[in-house]
């Protein structure tokens, strides 16, 4: 996978955590349809939680033709994506990532979005809510010009 995380953990991972490793893997790779694989067909993801730039009404992005129009919305913008997860929490069907999401936008800008990034899987190991918790002004406030 393109995603290099390193946990002091078990070798062995729970279901929601590896579906949040491949997840993350699939975005840095661009592999859309892949992703779009990993949710089961009524999944939902809110990224952020709540009404945001993304999502008007805060409902979430419901489905695969929602995903895939999230991903169309927002993922599809990024020149390059960098996942640093410092911490991850597993318990039940569910994890929680906490970490930086770091942006390469177009126009040689760069953003740092630190969250919680939640994960919940269905008996199969399809994603069946991602919620991700981050703030839009804090993360804008980390915008900046990369020198090339």
């Amino acid at each position: 996978m393109g995603v290099e995380v390193c946990w002091d953990t078990a070798v062995s991972q729970p279901p929601a955590r590896l579906a949040s490793l491949r997840s993350m893997d699939a975005v840095v790779r661009g592999a859309k349809e892949e992703w779009l694989k990993l949710f089961a067909a009524d999944g939902v993801i809110e990224d952020p939680v709540g009404p945001s730039m993304f999502d008007e009404a805060g409902k979430g992005h419901h489905g695969t033709e929602g995903i895939s129009k999230f991903w169309d919305l927002t993922i599809a913008n990024v020149e390059k994506f960098q996942f640093t997860i410092r911490d991850s929490h597993a318990a039940g069907d569910e994890c929680a990532n906490v970490g930086t999401i770091t942006t390469y936008l177009p126009g040689g800008y760069r953003v740092d979005t630190d969250g919680v990034f939640v994960y919940k899987v269905n008996e199969g190991g399809l994603v069946v809510s991602m919620r991700a918790f981050w703030e839009t002004e804090r993360a804008m406030a980390t915008a900046r010009k990369v020198e090339e």
